[in-house]
């Protein structure tokens, strides 16, 4: 998911309790004003600035729980949490703050509900995973759905290049998902958090540094941006875990139904952007296809 991370997965801990709808809201609701933050900073900013202080905003918030565990961090373990940053963190965020500047922010937010299915095929293709005739159509009727949003317009203008970077953005955290799972089972999720996105800014830097913007930027654009690393990406993954701990990851997985849905709404009610016929028929074919897939995949 866009802000979702990808994290190793915890032990289940059946509860019904209040708590667990109620963060699963809030956390929709961060996660979807997401797109909201960097639809109005992106411009402002562009994509490599926006996306450096967010990394390093987030990986602040996070480096008391590395600090704590750097022990299980040794030298040899920083290249491939390097790398996994670039996948699941760094290149993924680009991409959607590049979409940010061209598109309606409901556009990504509904790309971004697509990584569950691209983290299904990945498995399927690279990791031996079993994907079955259900999932395989899920799969199907997801991409069928990104083509109806690329085929779309908003405002009069076309939309095809935001979807096409939304679509790759998921893509990339599908294959983080996978990556995560292999090599990162048994790390404390919030520290690894931390690593992946602190390494990220590191080797964002010198890009970010040579496309800082030359103007000044609004306060509007600056609050965007630090709300974004701060809460949509520090605070966001500590519930993201925190649900994951006492709920398991299927159940906190089901968070990405509500990504879109808070993401159109924010930007029709706070940006004026149209949620247009080509947005909802391809939201409502992305989201199904993720439902079937979850659910074959619970069976």
């Amino acid at each position: 998911m866009q802000t979702s991370p990808s994290v190793p997965c915890a032990p289940l801990v059946a509860t019904r309790d209040w708590r667990t709808p109620v963060e699963l809201t809030v956390l929709g609701a961060i996660w979807g004003c997401s797109f909201l933050f960097m639809r109005i900073a992106a411009g402002e900013f562009g994509a490599a600035a926006l996306v450096e202080v967010r990394l390093a905003l987030g990986a602040l918030v996070l480096a008391p729980f590395l600090w704590k565990a750097r022990a299980q961090f040794p030298a040899r373990r920083w290249p491939l949490l390097a790398l996994i940053g670039l996948i699941n963190s760094a290149v993924p965020f680009l991409l959607f703050a590049w979409a940010a500047q061209r598109a309606p922010a409901a556009i990504g937010a509904i790309c971004n509900a697509m990584t569950v299915l691209f983290a299904a095929l990945i498995a399927f293709l690279f990791f031996g995973e079993k994907i079955g005739t259900r999932r395989a159509l899920a799969l199907l009727t997801g991409f069928i759905g990104v083509v109806v949003l690329a085929t779309g317009k908003a405002g009069g203008a076309s939309v095809g290049g935001a979807v096409l970077a939304g679509a790759s953005a998921a893509l990339l955290y599908g294959v983080g998902v996978n990556l995560v799972r292999k090599h990162m089972q048994g790390l404390p999720p919030a520290a690894s958090a931390a690593a992946t996105l602190g390494s990220a800014a590191l080797l964002l830097a010198p890009w970010a540094a040579t496309h800082w913007p030359t103007h000044a930027v609004s306060a509007a654009a600056w609050a965007s941006v630090t709300a974004l690393g701060v809460v949509c990406t520090g605070l966001a993954f500590l519930l993201y875990y925190r649900l994951i701990q006492r709920v398991g990851a299927a159940t906190a997985s089901t968070v990405t139904y509500l990504v879109p849905l808070f993401g159109a709404v924010f930007a029709w009610l706070l940006l004026g952007e149209a949620v247009t016929g080509a947005m909802l028929v391809a939201g409502a074919l992305i989201l199904g296809s993720v439902a079937v897939s979850q659910r074959a995949a619970k069976r």
